[in-house]
């Protein structure tokens, strides 16, 4: 490969830059004193027509004869346009937000949603914005929405629900490379909404609440086989001292007197009820022995 030649890539650098490796040539430098001169010949009027005010917060790239004067833009203050040979454009450097609109998206699982966000973004280099697309801010515009839907096309409903700040920062990321020609950065992205069909909505509020019925029953059933085993625990101590269920009847007497309740059941022991039945059955078989 011959070392003199220049590389595409190389090539297309010089041509996005904007900045032309040329001089102004004989006869750019001749128009451009002859523009001097007549600057110079008209001074009172004239200097009200050259002098321009950038504001702090702008910039001003030149064409003098159609070609980029510097590799940075001009200003803030005061800058001096030539009449006739130089034609300057004003850009401004503030942080733009751009509204992405609501955009139909196929999910990769087949559902239908409605998703839109915002971007947020700045020109940090004013003659990349000017030389290298025609409207700087229209193209980061159609390629935010472009964006939005290729990232949101190969990802599931579930992962675009749960996943917003992944989504975004993915987002920022292919925005950012792709507009750093342009002389974009971009500083931050969110999706703001996802919509989703009414009958999807439905169905997923009928899905999370049967999950959350089962769910509930599980816990309950893992409440009652505790409670079951701590009342055979209780039951199994009760048995070893009788007195201890006495003791349990009267304190649940006194809980249920404190309710101020007009009917008290009393609750009587099986054995005491088993123990007055056998006396009786007992006595009614003695008698006629004893007739």
């Amino acid at each position: 490969m011959d070392p003199g030649a220049s590389s595409p890539e190389k090539q297309d650098k010089e041509n996005l830059v904007g900045i032309s490796s040329k001089h102004l040539g004989v006869c750019g430098w001749i128009l451009f004193s002859l523009s001097f001169l007549l600057m110079i010949i008209t001074f009172p009027v004239s200097i009200w027509m050259c002098l321009k005010i950038i504001k702090e917060y702008e910039r001003a790239v030149i064409f003098r004869l159609g070609r980029i004067q510097a590799d940075k833009a001009k200003g803030p203050g005061l800058i001096l346009v030539l009449p006739c040979t130089d034609v300057f454009v004003k850009v401004d450097l503030r942080t733009v937000t751009c509204n992405i609109p609501p955009q139909e998206i196929l999910t990769r699982d087949s559902v239908t949603t409605q998703v839109d966000g915002v971007v947020y973004y700045r020109i940090y280099s004013a003659v990349s914005a000017v030389a290298n697309v025609h409207d700087v801010h229209q193209a980061t515009f159609l390629l935010a929405q472009t964006t939005l839907r290729n990232i949101l096309g190969t990802r599931t409903l579930s992962q675009v629900l749960a996943g917003r700040e992944e989504i975004a920062h993915s987002i920022q990321t292919l925005l950012d490379d792709a507009t750093e020609v342009w002389g974009i950065q971009v500083a931050r992205v969110e999706i703001k909404d996802v919509r989703i069909p009414v009958q999807l909505q439905r169905s997923m509020a009928a899905e999370a609440e049967a999950t959350r019925e089962a769910r509930a029953r599980v816990l309950a059933a893992e409440g009652e086989l505790n409670a079951s085993k701590s009342l055979k625990s209780a039951s199994m101590v009760m048995a070893e001292s009788p007195i201890a269920l006495q003791l349990r009847y009267l304190q649940t007497l006194t809980t249920v007197a404190t309710e101020k309740n007009s009917t008290i059941v009393f609750p009587l022991p099986m054995n005491i009820l088993e123990g007055i039945g056998g006396v009786s059955y007992n006595n009614h078989k003695k008698v006629p022995n004893r007739a």
